[in-house]
């Protein structure tokens, strides 16, 4: 080999083979690496330091959902732009909105939602045009209800997506506007949700049945990814189920009134004794045990140590069976609730106290504001603290020519006021945060 000469060097057998799996492998170890490096530094005792792990996680995430935009668009352009699906006036009033939130030109907009500046400047142009035949409108009123009922409610769903038709016919009902669900269904032109199926129990089963609050708690554990998920590509395909990579949550429910009563969050898969402690400081700050506990078969709760630690406090564990659905429904439920409107829709802190203020503020937002439907309506803190419930209070009805007699959606209370009174939906946040939100009525000025 000569001076001027570059170095050959084979490649291995196979290589182009192979090259699309090594691409997927080598995100996959940054990805794992990135996350030990950002967990050493989220527990620095630098302020700068855990600044500098949150904003690099920040930025992480912009870049992977601009990345999701990114694949999205690419396929809507191959289409030509008379053959893509056309917006619906009422989508072509939230895009206007948009706009004027952002600050876009007419091509800026045009460029995001894949359109030509022609086309935002004729609906500019035709913004103030009445009827059924307008460019750019709201949805038109399916009821005797008046519009700004039915925009409420539309502006409702759009700021608070998570919340289905029951629970903002719930929500308002405690607000005192009462609507029923088809009502809140027809407004927001969604085809019905299919109903749950109910879990049903064994029979010969013997079956507990909670009569007053702290009678009935059930406990159980889960885990929260704090990156999204568990898949890796390599063998075995999952990541380890500890942190950095993910939290496990131990949870205890009060099946009369669905309330939280207490939550522990660990690093690591807790042993029997870190639940038992969990559950004495749980009892401790309570004022008392309950009747029965249940929960699932795990080593956690399936062992001699946990029934020995029960019998001084006269607790009678009961234990779901191994692979019955609905032997534990009722907490398997509020895990799901936990997730689906709160842990998924946050990026999930790297640091244990950070992460708990986050699920303090959700089990209370869950106790005090949200309405159960097992509980027609209530809150959890409402029927534990046995309080009256919001959505017996007077009503509002917009309905000027709604006779006071009249039955409403159920709960049936109350007018308060005159019929025809006009309103405002107030939109609050707990603690400032989006997906935890507080609704209120007041009259309009």
């Amino acid at each position: 080999m000569t001076k001027n000469e570059k170095p050959e060097i084979s490649l291995p057998k196979n290589w182009v083979g192979h090259v699309r799996s090594a691409v997927l492998h080598v995100i996959g170890l940054a990805q794992y690496a990135t996350a030990y490096t950002r967990s050493w530094a989220a527990d620095s005792r630098n302020a700068r330091m855990r600044l500098k792990a949150e904003n690099d996680r920040l930025r992480q995430e912009v870049a992977l959902l601009q990345e999701e935009l990114r694949i999205k668009d690419a396929r809507m352009v191959r289409i030509g732009p008379h053959k893509r699906p056309h917006y619906p006036p009422s989508e072509r009033m939230a895009i206007l909105e948009l706009r004027a939130a952002r600050g876009w030109s007419q091509q800026q907009t045009a460029n995001a939602f894949q359109l030509t500046a022609a086309t935002i400047s004729s609906w500019m142009r035709r913004l103030e045009e009445s009827g059924a035949e307008a460019l750019v409108q709201l949805r038109q009123p399916v009821n005797r209800f008046p519009d700004l009922v039915r925009y409420a409610i539309q502006r409702l769903k759009a700021l608070c997506p998570n919340m289905g038709k029951r629970r903002i016919a719930d929500t308002l009902a405690r607000a005192g506007l009462h609507l029923g669900t088809t009502t809140v269904g027809r407004i927001l032109k969604e085809p019905p949700r299919p109903p749950q199926p109910t879990a049903k129990l064994d029979g010969k089963a013997r079956k507990v049945t909670a009569n007053r609050p702290n009678h009935v708690w059930h406990v159980d554990l889960t885990t929260v990814p704090i990156h999204g998920g568990f898949w890796a590509t390599w063998l075995p395909f999952a990541l380890p189920q500890s942190w950095p990579f993910c939290w496990w949550v131990a949870v205890v429910l009060d099946h009369y009134s669905r309330r939280v009563m207490g939550l522990a969050v660990f690093r690591n898969e807790p042993t029997s004794r870190a639940v038992r402690t969990f559950l004495g400081r749980t009892i401790s700050i309570t004022g008392g045990p309950p009747k029965y506990l249940i929960s699932d078969k795990g080593g956690q709760f399936w062992c001699d140590e946990f029934k020995d630690w029960c019998r001084p406090w006269q607790i009678k564990p009961r234990f779901g069976a191994v692979g019955k659905h609905g032997s534990i429904a009722v907490i398997e439920r509020f895990i799901g609730t936990l997730k689906r409107e709160g842990t998924r829709r946050i990026l999930i802190p790297l640091r244990s106290a950070a992460f708990r203020e986050e699920l303090k503020l959700i089990c209370d937002w869950y106790n005090e504001f949200r309405p159960h439907q097992a509980l027609k309506g209530c809150t959890p803190n409402e029927v534990y603290h046995r309080r009256r419930p919001a959505n017996r209070k007077p009503r509002c009805e917009p309905r000027e020519g709604w006779p006071r007699s009249s039955r409403c959606a159920a709960p049936q209370t109350l007018v308060a006021g005159q019929p025809g009174n006009e309103f405002s939906i107030t939109v609050d946040f707990l603690a400032g945060r989006k997906h935890l939100p507080i609704l209120g009525l007041k009259p309009a000025a």
